[in-house]
This record gives C-alpha cells, structure tokens and sequence, in this order.
C-alpha cells in the first residue's frame, strides 16, 4: 500500500529540472486584507518589505494554527536571510504571544514552512472569542534575490481536548532499532511538497534528487510513537572547481500542522554522506512540558513530512536511501476528538471539509505534541549524525502556544 502512495507521485516530476511546489487543489485565492472564512488553504503571494494580514475569527476554546509555507520556484536564487516573520495579533495590533521567523539559511530555493497558533488555555493571551489578524511578512535585505514568491496558508483548528492530558513521557529511546537501514531499499518517489508528498512506512526507499530539488515524504506517526530518519546519499560528482558545497544536503521534519520540527544539513562533495534526524515520542503535554522546540512540536499524532534537499549548486543529480523507523507506542492514550477520513488514529485536528485528498495534514489531523525528556534529549546525540546541526533555532522565536 505504501509503495502505491509513493508510485503515485511520480507524475508530478516529468520533465528535465526540478518541479514547482504543487499547491493544495482547493486551495482559495486571497489576499492581504482578505478573511480567512475558516480551517482550510489559502494562497497569496509576496515580495521583501511587503506586509500581508488577514482577518480570521477565532472561539474562546480551540487551540489554533496558523501556518505559512514560502516556495519560490526551483533553481531562483534566494538570499540566506529570505523569508517569512509570522504573527497572530488583536485588531488593535496587540501581539499574541511570540512571532516566528522562516528563513533559507542558504542561497538554495526550497520550500520552508512553520505556524503561529492560539493554545486555548486561561492566562494565556488572546483568550476572548472574536477577531484577530494573521500577520505576514516579507523579510530579507534589500540587495537578495528580488521578485515575488507564492505562500501557501494553512488554517488548522484542534478542539479542546475531552480529558485531562496525560503527564509527558519523561524516557524514550536513544537509538533506533536494531534492523533500522540495513536494507538497499524499495523504489519511492518524493513530491514537491506537502500537498503530494510521497506516502512511505518504515523500512529503506530509493529516490534520486535533482540539483536545487526538495523531495517530500509522509510519514504515520502515532501517539507515543517516535520517528527516526536517516538520509543516505549516495556517490556523485564532485561539484567544479571547489571541494565542497558548504550545507549542500539538507534533511528537514516538520509535523501535521506544517510546524518546523527539526533540520540537519551538511556538506556535498560527491562522497556518500548521510544525514539523520530522532524525534522524541508524539504527546499532547509536550507542548507544555517540552524544554525545546523539538521536543514541542511532536505535539501532535498524524502525518510529519521528511523533506530532502540538494544544492542547485550540485552538478549532477544525487541517489539518496531513506531510512524510517517509527516505533511502537508507548502504551499511553492522549486526548483527541477521534479519527477522520484521511486522518491518524487519534487525530483530532480539522482544517476544512473532510473529503478525499492527498493531503492528510490539511484535513482533519492529529497534532500533538511531544516531550521535553530532560537529559534523555540530549541522549538523542548518542545515535551517529554524521554533519548534523539543529534546526535553525537562530531565526525562530518561541511561539509561546
């Protein structure tokens, strides 16, 4: 069944170069001063220095998403600094806790993505039914790649939960399993993003990514459930006329709700190289407990999307193993307003009318976050990661929700 998920993607790249981000099919056109009438997809577009709003109107009792993904076409140059700052504020411009910063970090046009949310909860700011200004910014200097760039918004809604949620696990593995990335791999193929991403269970998959591409994989994900990722890429051509691309393979996770996750990134030289990332278990306290962000944004059970990148800069394309292990559940239940079509178990995210599509994420999704494990995250540093660096914690703020 996986393997049939996967195979019906490869229609979206025919053709020489890299394909452009495929947007979610029903998908509204809006623009800035547009409201967003409710849980659904919306596009727009947007240059540097441009500030886009749009109006949504929120209850006093669901946890919120509000997300943005910037995908500029394949192979346009982008600037390191490029890309989004997000915010949720009152009419009257009173800021909803934390903004969040997306940038390139790198001169590779790739889709990058994250959310602002309002987490229901007393004390907490934006609390009252009504109102409230989804905020986007186009940001970068001045002299960086110029023209604009299609975003993609995600509006996800999480019902209060039904119960008390449960404490967030305190222990989880440090190390995937035992069989994990031993086999050569079945044959898969990535989409262009989160609308068409590759549908992949555990075990080894082959793909093969073009210079300047970004592949994206699906992956299940359950509460208490971890997800281990292993890139493998494989021989290539060194690039011309300089030993190495500095960042040149990329590794990303981001969660149901279209939120950063985690990212690794090393050198390409055309030597195999691999790249891994762990997660901590899926938990709904996480997003509480959690001591990073992770840790935090396994908030949810549902659908996560690996995403792999190579250089533009790469002369030739690069054959790449993707290893995945997700393990068994930690035996404890979380809340959750029960499944849907398309949908985890578990799930109890609701991002407009349930129908058959891709896209699970956008659907109805179950997001919930993951812990905050203490020392045992920094035990995740035991498993060999071979150039591996964090996500790019140094331009995103702590959303506070």
């Amino acid at each position: 069944m996986a393997a049939a998920l996967v195979l019906g993607a490869l229609g979206v790249h025919a053709g020489t170069g890299p394909a452009a981000y495929r947007t979610a099919s029903d998908a509204r056109p809006v623009g800035s001063g547009a409201v967003l009438p409710g849980p659904g997809t919306y596009t727009d577009s947007i240059a540097k220095g441009e500030t886009h709003t749009y109006r949504v109107r929120l209850d006093g009792t669901s946890n919120v998403y509000l997300s943005a993904v910037l995908a500029p076409a394949p192979g346009k140059p982008v600037d390191v600094v490029d890309g989004l700052s997000l915010s949720l504020r009152t009419p009257d411009g009173t800021p909803c806790g934390m903004h969040t910063d997306i940038r390139f970090y790198g001169d590779t046009a790739r889709p990058i993505a994250d959310y602002v949310s309002r987490r229901a909860e007393p004390g907490r700011d934006c609390q009252q039914p009504g109102e409230y200004v989804f905020v986007v910014e186009g940001v970068g200097r001045a002299e960086g790649a110029p023209g604009r760039r299609t975003v993609e918004l995600g509006y996800v809604v999480e019902p209060a939960p039904g119960e008390p949620a449960p404490p967030a696990p305190t222990a989880w593995r440090t190390e995937p399993p035992a069989a994990f990335g031993t086999g050569q791999g079945r044959a898969a193929r990535g989409g262009t993003g989160f609308n068409d991403a590759g549908g992949l269970g555990g075990g080894s998959w082959r793909d093969e990514l073009r210079p300047g591409e970004s592949r994206f994989y699906r992956v299940p994900v359950d509460w208490g459930q971890q997800l281990f990722v292993r890139a493998r890429f494989g021989n290539a051509t060194a690039p011309p006329g300089r030993s190495a691309l500095p960042d040149g393979l990329r590794l990303a996770l981001y969660n149901p709700a279209r939120g950063a996750v985690d990212e690794t990134k090393g050198l390409y030289t055309g030597d195999p190289a691999s790249l891994s990332l762990a997660t901590a278990p899926a938990a709904y306290a996480n997003r509480t407990a959690a001591a990073t962000n992770a840790v935090g944004a396994m908030r949810f059970a549902g659908t996560y999307y690996v995403q792999l990148t190579l250089d533009r800069a790469a002369p030739t394309p690069v054959p790449v193993t993707l290893d995945l292990a997700v393990t068994p559940s930690s035996g404890h239940a979380d809340p959750g307003s029960g499944s849907g079509p398309g949908s985890a178990p578990g799930s109890g995210l609701v991002s407009g009318p349930v129908a058959a599509a891709p896209d699970p994420t956008l659907r109805a999704i179950g997001i919930t976050g993951v812990t905050a494990g203490t020392v045992l995250v920094a035990g995740l540093g035991a498993w060999p990661l071979v150039q591996r660096t964090r996500r790019r914690t140094q331009g995103r703020h702590a959303r506070g929700a």
